[in-house]
């Protein structure tokens, strides 16, 4: 992975095999952002997205292997816990133009992701929610 900083913002490339999740992290510590959005295209071999179901307050992830493109990658940089949190959610399409999609929980990078990151001004915390079962922001 390379990146570099203008001001307010951060260009990143990944390469062929990086995990996109733990590289959008690692970025966020090494920048020191604790809140940011962030988007994405480029094209991955390997990937587990999924839905959660309110309901049963349980995620259901679907894992994906072969050539896709990444048709939209968006997500958040906040905090949980004092530490970074990253929420990603990746559309992509394979080679005959089905896309499937969801909240990244991985995916590996074919020939790159482009990522642009862009910070924010301020701090916003994570925490869970009994009622809903899931991580939410909490000002």
């Amino acid at each position: 992975m390379l990146y570099k900083r203008f001001g307010d913002t951060v260009i990143v490339r990944m390469d062929v095999g990086e995990e996109i999740t733990a590289q959008t992290k690692k970025v966020a510590e090494l920048e020191h952002i604790r809140l940011a959005s962030v988007s994405a295209l480029g094209a991955v071999t390997d990937f587990t997205v999924g839905v959660f179901k309110m309901d049963e307050k349980k995620f259901y992830g679907n894992r994906f292997q072969g050539a896709f493109e990444i048709v939209s990658l968006t997500g958040t940089i906040t905090t949980m816990n004092g530490e970074v949190y990253t929420h990603l959610h990746l559309s992509a399409g394979d080679d005959h133009g089905h896309v499937f999609g969801g909240h990244l929980n991985e995916g590996v990078v074919g020939p790159v992701c482009e990522m642009v990151i862009r910070v924010l001004d301020g701090e916003v915390n994570r925490v869970f929610d009994d009622t809903r079962g899931i991580n939410v922001f909490d000002f």
